[in-house]
């Protein structure tokens, strides 16, 4: 849906979202992608597209219902738009599962269903059955005199006809996923070599009638399988106060009550059963009902199995080491000499936890402050932090009980730091917390020095493996200070402190960006160089777009590496004719913001917890961080420039949302840049074949250095 927006074309964020994952569709398609990893491809866009309709969805039908009557229609084009763009993906999802399960089958790995046993497997899944996964159905009995029970959004369910020649019944089975797994290895046919695999609810198929035996004459029994997806609005109100924890339980209570937003069945269901289930869940016309295949629920795909050699699944890529830390007496003692930046996954997310298991036994570390989003279910974080109270340090942990989906292991996360003497902050009233700090306070002599840490990524061990993301640990003091500072509005956010190294959200980031691009833009006029580039997840803040548009039309080249949302429209000519942009999908999710600035010669670098979104921008506690070692400043430029060189998983954003594929000629070398990025941080040294725009402006060896920003 692309139209005009104050004299701007714009792309509605939600077909934006839809053609990311479309993205993430085509990894499941790509031959060139082990197929163990094309499956658990499916699972990933399975699992985005539950929180798209959950939370983005969700929104637009609330708008829809809500708004004024000019915008009502507005909004209910948009989804029917949405409802259309998913069953395309939908039909595309339901085709690659089709060429996935062939290429299983070639690598003698089967994926049966319960139609496909011989006796002996057959047997085998009754003995299952009875001994594993009978004791935990609970199956609902249907009928007009009673209201069908809440239904849990992140399950699927077996809607079951009963039929006999007296009567028909109907019934709801929840699929025991969580406590069993989805996909149950059995015997090998006789006479065949391979390994084979059978779902759950097909086990659960072939044992059917032995559900219900003696409760209802039957004749004939199916079962197709169902999901409902729920909107996931808290509803939370604006104080933070001791009843926080209260309030934010009994939203999740009601997030489980949640109004459906779609509903997602086998399109094998005969109409007697679908109509009925339609009308008893209240499905009305702002719902989208999505018919699909036989398997729903797919995210489970996510951990789906690898029966075969290794080859079949994606290599993983040793860390790299940092020589600098691994040499030094201990982490602080090399932060005092340098700045270092930290590359997830390629780095080890050891050396973070290793900060702070340090500071916690060091004898001069009087504080350590850490703010937390999302942390691993067993993490050494936290760990380290409940170590540092035993050690006598004064510890204060910022836990957001807002991160979505994360709620209730925040709450107990908040409890436990709670009864090891944390002191904790939940959060800031209005606002989630975001940033991803960490403030360590040594005594040195006669005055406390600062050890900082602000990063792109959660402090998870877990997402660490698979999410790219930077941290900065620094020693500068100024940083430092300003860190600290972020941790002092968070604890009492009437106070507003000057920053002049930090852009905080909500304070002055909106004014620190946009004066940043206007720089740019005044350079641009006055024949200087110039030039921006913005990596991150997402960009869809209405203001900062109009302002790029103004850099492209008077000649800034704009160069945009979104992995998600983009509403931005490059390559108009007379608008954003100096605009390209690029997503890349790989292995590895591309999570860091970066942002660069040419500034007349003069690069600024900045690395940040912040999207380009409005609510980041002005509804969140984010930081923006400078970077200024230049040895880190040529680090991140040359990762960035591999990233704008990639031919291999790089997409060009366009208006048509195409997703093609970078071209690349065919005497031109493959650059993948997620491996070449783990070479780069191996070896210091860039790969001749990529030809790199900055390669004549900054040295391309990585090495580390100080800050330049005062001590």
């Amino acid at each position: 849906m692309i139209g005009q927006s104050e004299g701007a074309t714009w792309i509605a964020k939600e077909l934006s979202w839809l053609s990311f994952n479309e993205r993430v569709l085509q990894e499941a398609a790509d031959p060139d992608v082990p197929v163990i990893q094309r499956i658990r491809y499916l699972g990933i866009f399975s699992n985005n597209l539950d929180e798209f309709f959950r939370v983005r969805v969700a929104d637009v039908r609330r708008l829809a219902a809500f708004s004024s009557p000019s915008k009502q229609e507005e909004y209910k084009v948009l989804l029917e738009e949405i409802r259309q763009s998913v069953m395309k993906l939908q039909h595309r999802f339901d085709a690659m599962y089709r060429e996935n399960l062939k290429e299983l089958r070639r690598r003698k790995i089967y994926l049966v269903n319960e139609q496909q046993l011989d006796t002996t497997q057959t047997d085998f899944v009754r003995r299952y059955f009875h001994s594993h996964i009978q004791q935990e159905l609970v199956p609902i009995i249907l009928d007009d005199a009673n209201p069908i029970p809440e239904l849990n959004d992140a399950s699927i369910y077996l809607a079951i006809k009963l039929s006999s020649e007296q009567s028909t019944r109907f019934a709801l089975l929840e699929i025991p996923t969580t406590r069993l797994e989805r996909f149950i290895r059995i015997p090998g046919r006789k006479g065949r070599r391979g390994k084979v695999l059978i779902a759950l609810e097909n086990m659960i198929r072939v044992c059917l009638p032995d559900v219900f035996r003696g409760i209802f004459p039957m004749d004939e029994t199916a079962a197709f399988t169902i999901k409902l997806t729920r909107d996931a609005d808290l509803e939370l109100g604006e104080e933070v106060t001791h009843t926080f924890v209260e309030k934010m339980t009994q939203s999740l209570k009601r997030r489980k009550k949640g109004d459906p937003v779609r509903f997602v069945y086998d399109s094998a269901m005969p109409n007697d059963l679908l109509e009925y289930l339609t009308k008893r869940l209240g499905l009305g016309r702002l719902d989208s009902m999505i018919p699909g295949g036989r398997y729903h629920n797919s995210k489970d795909f996510m951990r789906f199995p690898n029966l075969g050699p290794a080859y079949l699944d994606n290599k993983r890529l040793p860390a790299v080491p940092v020589p600098v830390i691994d040499n030094a007496e201990n982490i602080l003692s090399c932060l005092r000499e340098q700045d270092i930046l930290l590359h997830y996954p390629y780095h080890s997310f050891n050396y973070l936890t290793d900060l702070l298991k340090t500071a916690a036994i060091d004898p001069q570390v009087k504080s350590i402050k850490a703010s937390l989003y999302r942390v691993a279910s067993n993490s050494h974080v936290v760990d380290a932090l409940l170590n540092a109270v035993a050690n006598h340090k004064e510890v204060t942990v910022v836990v957001e009980l807002q991160a979505r989906f994360d709620e209730e292991a925040n709450i107990a996360l908040s409890q436990r730091l709670t009864d090891g003497g944390v002191n904790v902050i939940l959060g800031v009233p209005g606002l989630k917390v975001h940033s991803k700090l960490i403030s360590i306070v040594r005594q040195e002599g006669n005055v406390q020095k600062y050890y900082s840490h602000i990063g792109t990524g959660n402090f998870n061990e877990k997402t660490a493996t698979i999410y790219t993301d930077f941290s900065l640990l620094t020693y500068d003091q100024a940083l430092g200070d300003e860190v600290a500072k972020v941790f002092d509005f968070i604890a009492y956010n009437y106070k507003r402190h000057e920053f002049k190294h930090l852009a905080v959200s909500p304070l002055n980031s909106r004014d620190r960006i946009l004066e940043l691009v206007e720089g740019e833009i005044r350079n641009g006029k006055k024949g200087l160089e110039c030039g921006i580039t913005l990596k991150c997840n997402n960009l869809v803040d209405r203001e900062l777009i109009d302002k790029l548009y103004e850099a492209s039309s008077v000649g800034v080249p704009v160069r945009l590496i979104v992995r998600g949302m983009c509403s931005l429209v490059p390559g108009v000519k007379g608008l954003s004719e100096n605009i390209e942009a690029i997503s890349i999908v790989d292995g590895f999710l591309e999570h860091p913001r970066v942002y660069v600035f040419r500034n007349a010669g003069k690069p600024r670098y900045f690395i940040s917890s912040a999207d380009l979104m409005t609510r980041n921008i002005d509804f969140r506690v984010e930081v923006t961080c400078p970077v200024y070692s230049e040895p880190l400043q040529q680090t991140l430029q040359s990762i960035l420039d591999l990233q704008w060189a990639d031919n291999v998983k790089a997409r060009i954003l366009d208006a048509s949302q195409s997703n093609a594929f970078k071209p690349r000629k065919k005497s031109s070398a493959k650059i993948r840049s997620q491996l070449l990025t783990h070479k780069f941080l191996s070896t210091g040294k860039l790969p001749r074949m990529a030809k790199l725009d900055y390669r004549s402006r900054v040295k391309a060896k990585a090495k580390p250095g100080k800050s330049k920003a005062k001590k």
